[in-house]
């Protein structure tokens, strides 16, 4: 027996990634279920992969189009991340709690800026 051997928990790194895993799609069933913009965006991203396709030259170009959505897709699930351990800490308004949830929507859109850029780039190296 080794010595971080616990009663419980995983014993090796497959049973670990399948707990992971399992974790995982835990958490995108909450936030598909909780967060309306995070439906929306995944929305957005498979409304996407029709003109990725058609303005895409190259697979590399394809994959960065939905990759750069993807970014925005995880900035939501940070985002939403913040606001429930935020909201778990009690309901009475407080500035930090406040700049906590801020910064997750900052992130969000500072991602959606850039997914915004990339596609106007790709566009215009393709048609300019």
């Amino acid at each position: 027996m080794s010595d971080s051997f616990k009663p419980g928990a995983p014993d090796n790194e497959l049973r670990r990634w399948w707990f992971a895993t399992r974790n995982s799609l835990k958490g995108y069933r909450a936030v598909w279920r909780e967060e309306a913009a995070f439906r929306s965006e995944l929305i957005v991203l498979l409304l996407l992969i029709a003109p990725a396709w058609w303005l895409a030259e190259s697979w590399l170009v394809f994959s960065l189009l939905l990759g750069v959505w993807i970014l925005v897709i995880a900035g939501e699930l940070v985002n939403s991340a913040i606001e429930a351990a935020i909201d778990r800490i009690g309901p009475e308004i407080h500035s930090l709690s406040g700049k906590a949830k801020d910064a997750g929507s900052a992130l969000v859109l500072t991602l959606m800026v850039l997914a915004g850029l990339v596609w106007l780039g790709v566009a215009a190296d393709r048609f300019l």
